[in-house]
């Protein structure tokens, strides 16, 4: 993505992109040719500098496709579950990633973790998934705004039911949106009642958007034309908006995003190699500027105005990963019952 514009769509300079049906008439030439594929979400880029390099010293020729955001990924996978089109997948985060274990579709991957080792997944005891990456998802503040409105700006997810931020806050879909997801599950493990909770958040005006773009780029009064000055987004947002806005630390849930090698790749040595390469310290200090992410690996160094404006919760909202997994489908299809009855 973008230095200036955070988890804006792009395609991954330095890769050979190509769509998903193309994956599946390509799969065994690419493999004879020494080409790997890697299915990842649409906010996937990296320095075209190193991808060269990791082509030149592997001789893989690296190809990726996109089918849209985590959930997308996550579909497409389970759709191909029985011929795979990619060898790798990276973008699964960690309240979708149970789904996939539970699907059977990877194999362990040999990559050693290092530091990043704090980021595994408990229930993967096998090493199918690899941590990449992790962030927090909050709820931003268009600072401008709330300064000059006067407006004391809310500090928790119930103060966002408050009538006095009735109407200006904007989030995206859960089954459509990994931060939508995210958000959700936040709802669930931080108020009693999660569905009352979101009646009296869509009450109050709340906007559901479809994807984090539309919300942050079209929706925001800070960074669109928009009308709402709460927006979902990432703790780390605000440092492409030099103090223009900040996160609600009272809201953050934590994200990590992990990468996997499928049991039945076409090029796995391929694979194998490309995770590596994701957890390379080389790789890892990008992250900050190419993905607004940040390293799993805590020796990497991140840019100064990050320690200024990316500023991570120390407490954020926590829930149990099993029992995301374990009601994840019925959470999402009772969310959207209650959004489909409010709308009527």
């Amino acid at each position: 993505m973008k230095k200036s514009l955070p988890f804006v769509v792009i395609a991954a300079l330095g890769f050979t992109g190509c769509s998903v049906a193309d994956q599946a008439q390509n799969t065994d030439d690419d493999a004879a040719a020494g080409s790997v594929t890697i299915m990842t979400h649409d906010s996937f880029n990296v320095d075209e500098e190193l991808v060269a390099a990791f082509e030149e010293e592997t001789g893989y020729t690296v190809t990726t496709t996109s089918p849209g955001d985590a959930g997308a990924v996550l579909n497409q996978l389970i759709l191909q579950k029985d011929n795979p089109t990619v060898d790798a997948v990276y973008g699964i985060d960690n309240y979708s990633a149970q789904t996939l274990l539970d699907e059977d579709m990877l194999t362990s991957h040999d990559a050693e973790l290092g530091s990043a080792e704090r980021f595994a997944l408990e229930a993967d005891t096998n090493g199918h998934l690899a941590p990449i990456d992790h962030g927090q998802v909050c709820v931003n503040m268009d600072n401008e705004w709330f300064e000059a409105e006067d407006l004391t700006p809310p500090e928790t997810l119930e103060d966002l039911t408050d009538p006095a931020y009735e109407g200006l806050f904007v989030t995206t879909d859960p089954t459509t949106s990994s931060p939508g997801l995210a958000f959700l599950v936040a709802t669930i493990a931080g108020t009693d009642d999660w569905q009352a909770y979101w009646q009296d958040l869509l009450d109050n005006g709340a906007k559901v958007a479809g994807g984090w773009s539309d919300a942050y780029y079209s929706d925001f009064t800070s960074t669109g034309d928009g009308d709402y000055p709460l927006v979902l987004s990432y703790s780390s947002s605000p440092s492409a908006e030099a103090g223009r806005t900040s996160s609600i630390l009272g809201t953050c849930t934590e994200q990590v995003e992990y990468a996997g090698v499928l049991a039945d790749a076409a090029n796995p040595d391929g694979a194998q190699a490309f995770i590596e390469f994701l957890l390379s310290q080389d790789f890892q200090e990008t992250l900050p500027e190419e993905m607004y992410m940040y390293p799993v690996l805590e020796e990497t160094t991140l840019p100064e105005e990050w320690s200024q404006y990316a500023e991570l919760s120390p407490e954020p909202i926590t829930a149990d990963l099993t029992e995301v997994s374990e009601n994840r489908d019925a959470w999402l299809n009772d969310w959207t019952e209650l959004t489909e009855n409010h709308a009527d």
